[in-house]
This record gives structure tokens, C-alpha cells and sequence, in this order.
């Protein structure tokens, strides 16, 4: 059975740093490209970052470029999700995906995990 496991979430002031991580398991996680996506009340689940199987390449969302950084450990099968310099458009739930290839489509991840509240206050 494959479980993603996100962590890291909170409560931060806008301006701070949070640092989620995915533990997976029940998969070959070399095999799987990682990404993050988030979503607000209200709104659609959107795209944040996303890496290749290797970790060669990285995609962003024009809305964190610069500010969250995007890395895997296959050797502890998690993935993170470094972010800076946070601002209230960030509070989301945020979400962690496995799927065969990077890319920005929802429908491209077959795994997805719980999500993790991120909360950022002005």
C-alpha cells in the first residue's frame, strides 16, 4: 500500500520559513517523480513545485519561484519543500504527489497524501 506522509505544517508570520517534508513509503521512490501542490478554501488545487525522478529537474509556479525550494533524499525516501519568505497567499493545505514524470498537471500524480496545513499570518 503506498502512503505519502507530508509534515512541517504550521502556523508562521508572513516573512518566515517552514520546511515540509514527505515520507513515502509502499513504493520504489526513485521510480516517482515528487511534486507539491496546495489549496485554499475555496479555490482549485494548484500547482507549487515539482522534481524529477533523479532530482535532475525542477519545476516551479510563477508565485514561489525564488522563495521555496523544491529537493529529495531517495536514500530516505522524502521529499521537502523549503519555503521563504512566506506570505498570507500562501496559506493552503499542501499536498505531496508521486507520479511518473514532473509536470504541473494534477491529473499527472497517481499518489497523493493527506496534506498539511500551512497557515501564514500578516
Amino acid at each position: 500500500q503506498v502512503q505519502l506522509v507530508e509534515s512541517g505544517g504550521g502556523l508562521v508570520q508572513a516573512g518566515g520559513s517552514l520546511r515540509l517534508s514527505c515520507a513515502a513509503s509502499g513504493l520504489t521512490f526513485s521510480d516517482y517523480a515528487k511534486a507539491w501542490f496546495r489549496q485554499a478554501p475555496g479555490k482549485e488545487r494548484e500547482f507549487v513545485s515539482a522534481i524529477s525522478r533523479r532530482g535532475i529537474r525542477t519545476l516551479y509556479a510563477d508565485s514561489v519561484k525564488g522563495r521555496f525550494t523544491i529537493s529529495r533524499d531517495n536514500a530516505k525516501n522524502t521529499a521537502y519543500l523549503q519555503m521563504n519568505s512566506l506570505k498570507t497567499d500562501d496559506t493552503a493545505v499542501y499536498y505531496c504527489a508521486a507520479g511518473w514524470a514532473a509536470s504541473t498537471g494534477v491529473e499527472q500524480y497517481a499518489y497523493w497524501g493527506q496534506g498539511t496545513q500551512v497557515t501564514v499570518s500578516s
